[in-house]
C-alpha cells in the first residue's frame, strides 16, 4: 500500500501571511490539529500545528484581556509560528516507510509534495486505518499467531493446508523474532473453526503463541 492510496488528497492550508487568530479558527471550525502553509503558487513552505499555537500564545499568567489577547494573536501571522523545516513525502513512498519516517522524527503527519508543491497530506490516523485494514479487523474469523522456520515454501504449505479445509486467509502479516532464523506470522482465516485452524498450523510444523475467534 502506498501513501497516494490513503492520503487526504485536499488537505486543509493557510497562506504563511495570513494571522495566527486565523489559522486557530480554521482549526476549530474543521476540527483540526494542524494545517499545511502554502504560497501563492501552492508551494509548501511550513506546518502550523496546535501545538505551535500554544507555544506562541500568551501564557495564563499574562495580565492583558482577552481583546487584547486576540489583537496580539490577529497581528502574528502563520510564518512567525509556522515549523519551516518541514519533513514530506510523495505519493510513491510506501506508507511503512512514511509510518517510520513519523516514529523517527517524532512527528503525527507528513506532507505529500511533487517537488515542492503540496498534493496532499497522511496522518497517524491514516495509517491507523492502514493498520485495520492490513488485519481484516472489520472481517470476522479465526485469528492466529505462530513462529515459523524462516525458510522457503511455508506460507505455501499453511495456504495449501488452509484450502484443503474450504477456508479462506483473509490477513497475513509476518514480523521479526530475535531469532534471525525464525518469523511470526499473524494469520486470520475465515471458513473454518478455531479447532481446525489450530490443527492445521501444528500440522504444519507451526509454533501456535495464540489462537482466537475474532
Amino acid at each position: 500500500m502506498l501513501v497516494k492510496d490513503v492520503m487526504n488528497d485536499h488537505p486543509l492550508v493557510i497562506g504563511p501571511e495570513a494571522s495566527v487568530l486565523d489559522a486557530k479558527e480554521i482549526m476549530k471550525k474543521n476540527k483540526e490539529t494542524k494545517l499545511a502553509v502554502v504560497d501563492k503558487n501552492g508551494v509548501l513552505v511550513g506546518l502550523l500545528t496546535n501545538a505551535d499555537l500554544i507555544k506562541v500564545s500568551p501564557s495564563n499568567a499574562t495580565t492583558l484581556d482577552m481583546y487584547e489577547l486576540g489583537y496580539l494573536l490577529s497581528k502574528m501571522s502563520v510564518e512567525k509560528a509556522m515549523v519551516k523545516n518541514v519533513k514530506t513525502t510523495n505519493v510513491e513512498q510506501t506508507v511503512e516507510e512514511a509510518a517510520r519516517l513519523m516514529k523517527d522524527y517524532g512527528i503525527t503527519c507528513l506532507p505529500v509534495v511533487d517537488g515542492d508543491i503540496l498534493i496532499g497530506m497522511i496522518t497517524q490516523t491514516d495509517l491507523f486505518e492502514c493498520f485495520i485494514e492490513m488485519f481484516s479487523t472489520k472481517n470476522p474469523g479465526i485469528r492466529a499467531v505462530v513462529i515459523v522456520d524462516e525458510k522457503p515454501g511455508i506460507l505455501a504449505k499453511i495456504a495449501e493446508a488452509v484450502a484443503a479445509k474450504n477456508g479462506n486467509i483473509v490477513s497475513l502479516v509476518t514480523s521479526d523474532v530475535p531469532d534471525e532464523k525464525r518469523r511470526k506470522i499473524t494469520i486470520k482465516i475465515s471458513g473454518i473453526t478455531e479447532t481446525e485452524t489450530k490443527n492445521l498450523l501444528v500440522d504444519c510444523g507451526c509454533q501456535m503463541e495464540d489462537v482466537r475467534s475474532v
